[in-house]
């Protein structure tokens, strides 16, 4: 099992374009793994649009991979995105990640276009069943309750063969959906200890419908903040996350040195995790550049340790 650390971005804390290229560019020339994007489009927070930043990346890097995290398929046409995700798998050379989700009923979104959530985790699935036909398949007609689509095909299909598709969400129905669609899991809020037993439930069903899903494909976010609790940043993030969960962030953030970053990594990987989106809690520009630097210095070579204590127990 390979473990790999990528950072992530929910809101754009950065002042503008320029320096935003100046941070993807310490993070590719930092062996940062990968970097992913938050989907949300209607937002009074400076959010960017999640397909567009892919686009991006494929320009802008050589190295790293990059993905959404996670691109809500019940607010958005399963034909389109495919299309996109293909055009950027092929132009970046094979490096997207694609992953995707139902989106929050809670999400503004559904009110400002004027329909209800109802029904959009049952439509979310028909659309990434679309979706991973149109990557595969020379021609795609699927009839269902939500889209009808008859003789469809796009050209190029994707350069990865077979292409990722990672789900989010660890209700029952998400767990079935990753286990009979996904490639991989990703979790959203869960502590270790919740994502414990949904890492074998998605194992157990995988199984069930003659599927293997490979162990290091279990991933999860962690906000970190080389800081204190105390921390302006921290303090916003923690009440946001608790109001949103209900859950106590203690249990998922890492905040403090490089060594207490790590634990909660190690404590990711005893619970089945082998992939992580780090999330700096970090404002301005200074901030995110100062969080990632000391990131790349002070976490991944500890990441890279777990990764040869791994090969060396495998090999004994």
């Amino acid at each position: 099992m390979s473990i790999n650390a990528g950072v992530g971005l929910a809101q754009f804390p950065f002042s503008g374009g320029a320096a935003f290229w100046r941070w993807v560019a310490l993070c590719e020339s930092g062996g940062v793994d990968s970097i992913w994007q938050n989907d949300r489009m209607v937002s009074r927070e400076p959010v960017l649009e999640c397909m567009s930043v892919m686009a991006g990346l494929a320009a802008a890097t050589t190295r790293m991979k990059f993905g959404m995290n996670v691109a809500s398929v019940g607010l958005r046409d399963p034909l389109l995105l495919a299309k996109q995700c293909a055009t950027i798998d092929v132009l970046s050379g094979g490096r997207l990640l694609p992953a995707f989700g139902v989106g929050s009923p809670r999400a503004p979104e559904w009110q400002v276009i004027g329909r209800s959530s109802k029904g959009a985790g049952a439509m979310a699935e028909e659309g990434m069943e679309i979706i991973s036909r149109l990557w595969s398949e020379e021609t795609v007609s699927f009839h269902g309750k939500y889209f009808q689509f008859e003789n469809a095909f796009i050209s190029p299909r994707p350069l990865q063969h077979p292409m990722p598709l990672w789900i989010g969400g660890s209700s029952q129905a998400a767990i079935r959906r990753t286990a009979r669609l996904a490639t991989g899991w990703q979790a959203g809020g869960e502590t270790p200890e919740e994502v414990r037993p949904v890492v074998a439930r998605i194992k157990e069903l995988a199984l069930e419908y003659g599927r293997r899903f490979d162990p290091d494909h279990f991933g999860a976010g962690i906000p970190f903040r080389f800081g204190s609790w105390d921390d302006e940043s921290v303090r916003r993030q923690c009440d946001a996350y608790q109001k949103r969960t209900g859950r106590d962030p203690r249990l998922a953030f890492a905040v403090g040195d490089g060594a207490t970053i790590l634990a909660r990594v190690r404590d990711y990987v005893d619970a089945g995790i082998a992939k992580f989106i780090m999330r700096p809690l970090a404002d301005g520009d200074a901030e995110m550049f100062d969080q990632t630097q000391r990131l790349i210095g002070e976490v991944l070579p500890g990441v890279k340790a777990m990764n040869a204590e791994r090969k060396a127990r495998l090999s004994s």
